[in-house]
């Protein structure tokens, strides 16, 4: 096979949807992507923490042969898989929060995969992945966040992704912004977590509980008809909906929700200088503008250390309005490692 004719099959495994797809080597358009629920805590949320792992991880490598058996995955010559959580350097996955909740066995899937698919397989946390998409196209520093079933970062700089080998870092959203003892529950285990109030899940969470606590309010809301006025049937999709459309119950839950998420952003502003930063993820992208705009109105009422209004909401802006970031940097990231052997990176 011509190097011109060379292509990977690259997989996003998020906490809600299993994503798999080819991409020509040396750069272009992912391809004939399949998309398929994945089968873990979202689905089956009741089961312990390593009978999901289980789920998952067949599941993966069930979609991934059958789509290397297709026409469009026949003769790929590596496969790329961003994963949900954190790696440790030598590619072994530590926890999976939105996948299967608690603790399970660290896990060495690009072993596994590779053993099963008899192929290279390169295996790195999502949002590394997803950084590697816009390192060509953002000229500074930037951090990417994704805000969808939960909450990930990584932060770019000089051409690598700052993590440490143990896979520390870019974990923002189990940053603990709430210290109470009743704090909202997050799917780690832990409490008062920023994903656990500010990801597409724990915003929904919010919306529901203002529904119930005003039900006045929420007979008046853009969210009753949707949902058919019952608070629990409010989904991302109306939720999303209905910021888009000015909807005063779901703007200002919106709102609430991105305070701690402003918070953040201070945070790693003044900590370490990065001025951009890019939000994607499902929830984030479903709700626009309003989403950057309102989160831009907390950075301004907080008060970001030496910039004015005008520079501190020149700091977020949203991502390209697709689905596509980590299995597009999954595929730049393989052809970075093309080797005889590839070997598992975070």
């Amino acid at each position: 096979m011509s190097a011109a004719d060379r292509h990977h099959v690259v997989a996003d495994l998020g906490g809600t949807t299993l994503r798999i797809g080819r991409i020509a080597a040396r750069g272009g358009r992912v391809e004939a992507v399949r998309r398929t629920a994945t089968d873990g805590i979202g689905r089956h949320g009741l089961l312990p923490a390593r009978a999901l792992q289980d789920r998952v991880v067949r599941q993966l490598a069930r979609e991934l042969a059958e789509y290397l058996d297709s026409p469009a995955g026949r003769g790929a010559s590596a496969v790329g898989v961003s994963f949900a959580g954190p790696l440790t350097k030598d590619g072994v996955v530590r926890a999976g929060p939105t996948l299967w909740g608690g603790e399970a066995d660290p896990l060495h899937i690009g072993d596994l995969l590779s053993a099963r698919l008899g192929l290279p397989v390169l295996v790195a946390n999502d949002i590394t992945a997803a950084a590697w998409r816009y390192a060509e196209t953002e000229p500074e520093p930037f951090c990417l966040i994704t805000i969808s079933s939960g909450i990930g970062s990584k932060v770019f700089r000089h051409g690598e992704v700052l993590v440490d080998d143990d896979g520390h870092g870019g974990e923002l959203g189990h940053w603990r912004v709430d210290p109470a003892e009743d704090a909202v529950p997050c799917e780690c285990g832990g409490r008062g977590h920023l994903g656990a109030l500010a990801s597409g899940r724990g915003i929904l969470q919010a919306a529901r509980r203002a529904a119930s606590a005003d039900p006045g309010a929420f007979a008046r809301s853009a969210l009753g008809p949707p949902a058919g006025h019952r608070a629990e049937d409010i989904s991302n999709e109306v939720l999303a909906g209905a910021v888009r459309a000015g909807d005063p119950l779901a703007t200002e839950t919106l709102r609430r929700s991105l305070r701690p998420l402003a918070s953040a952003v201070n945070c790693l502003f003044t900590a370490i200088g990065i001025r951009r930063y890019l939000f994607i993820g499902g929830f984030a992208l479903a709700v626009g503008d309003p989403f950057v705009s309102l989160l831009g109105d907390e950075l301004v009422r907080l008060g970001c250390f030496g910039l004015d209004a005008g520079e501190a909401r020149a700091m977020v802006a949203l991502g390209a309005a697709d689905d596509d970031h980590c299995l597009i940097g999954m595929g730049r990231m393989l052809d970075r490692h093309s080797a005889p052997v590839l070997e598992e990176s975070v």
